[in-house]
């Protein structure tokens, strides 16, 4: 009696089914434990305020605990390596700024390698960056703010965050689009940067418009611009960058989250699934609203794209400029 042995192909079709059941059930317990989000930036900050929205409802969708952790230092790249060198399970994600993008060129022997040990999931939101003055400064548009700097020469000054931040690569731009010099000046601690830009020590800044909303509406700052490629929704009178005279001029900040490098597809496709869900919300939408960040929503392929040539775009900025971080 001869033995009959399964074909080749019936075998594959076998082998595929458990494997895509495999996965189904990966997908259906995941998690089944709290989940954590870490975040780069001090709480308060954008990112923070986004990743808590973010939590807080995926944390009522899942029915398990989702905890943003602070992991503050090297323009995120303390948290990065948490995340880089945590299991690939799913339990331990990233949110991150586009300063992601950005650190690649910028520091140089990074302990992780951010393309190979990450893996993109979605772009979840972004935010305009604005233009600020104190309310000492004469200027009342981006065209008036050019012709002071160009008559005061070396003499006008630009507070950011540090060497490589959103801030300065912005205020960078600006300075190279509109031919004007300025003195930078970094702050480790963004209180005291807008304490001395509202006293009138310093003379313009480039923020987030999150953190900047306060002083805005407080008067203590006069927004002149924004500088994404759309006029905010909060500030719909302000004009884009572009608008107020700086040809070509295009920055805003995004929000993107990541998982380790290896993470299961179901596991990136629940995430991604659920992160998509609750931006449409309209509780979501309202709070992302009076925050000043803007839901976004793409495919994890698409986020991976667009993050491949964020980091090209800005490692042309930085070896134009020459720029290094402290």
């Amino acid at each position: 009696m001869t033995r009959r042995t399964m074909p080749w192909w019936r075998k594959g079709l076998v082998l595929c089914s458990m494997l895509a059941a495999s996965a189904s059930a990966v997908a259906q317990s995941y998690p089944s434990k709290p989940v954590r989000i870490v975040v780069g930036f001090a709480a308060g900050g954008s990112v923070d305020v986004l990743a808590r929205i973010v939590g807080q409802k995926l944390g009522e969708i899942w029915g398990q605990s989702v905890i943003v952790e602070n992991r503050v230092g090297a323009g995120g790249n303390i948290a990065t390596e948490v995340v880089a060198k945590s299991a690939a399970d799913g339990y331990t994600l990233l949110l991150h700024t586009s300063a992601i993008a950005v650190n690649v060129s910028l520091y140089k022997n990074l302990p992780f390698d951010t393309q190979k040990d990450l893996t993109p999931v979605m772009t979840v939101g972004s935010t305009n960056g604005v233009f600020l003055v104190p309310s000492s400064v004469p200027a009342q548009s981006i065209k008036e703010m050019i012709a002071l700097a160009k008559t005061q020469s070396g003499k006008v000054s630009y507070a950011t965050t540090g060497n490589g931040s959103s801030g300065h690569l912005f205020m960078a731009l600006f300075m190279t689009l509109a031919g004007v010099e300025a003195v930078h000046v970094p702050y480790k601690n963004i209180s005291q940067m807008y304490t001395d830009l509202i006293s009138g020590r310093i003379q313009m800044s480039i923020n987030t418009l999150p953190g900047a909303i306060p002083h805005i509406n407080s008067g203590k700052l006069r927004a002149l611009a924004v500088t994404g490629s759309r006029r905010a929704e909060l500030y719909p009178d302000l004009p884009t960058m572009q608008e107020a005279g700086v040809s070509g001029y295009e920055a805003s900040t995004w929000y993107g989250a990541f998982a380790p490098a290896g993470t299961p597809g179901a596991v990136i496709s629940r995430v991604h699934g659920d992160i998509q869900r609750l931006l449409g919300m309209a509780d979501v939408r309202q709070r992302f609203a009076a925050a000043g960040l803007d839901p976004q929503g793409d495919t994890p392929e698409q986020f991976a794209k667009y993050f491949r040539n964020e980091i090209a775009k800005w490692a042309n900025v930085i070896k134009a400029t020459g720029m290094q971080v402290d």
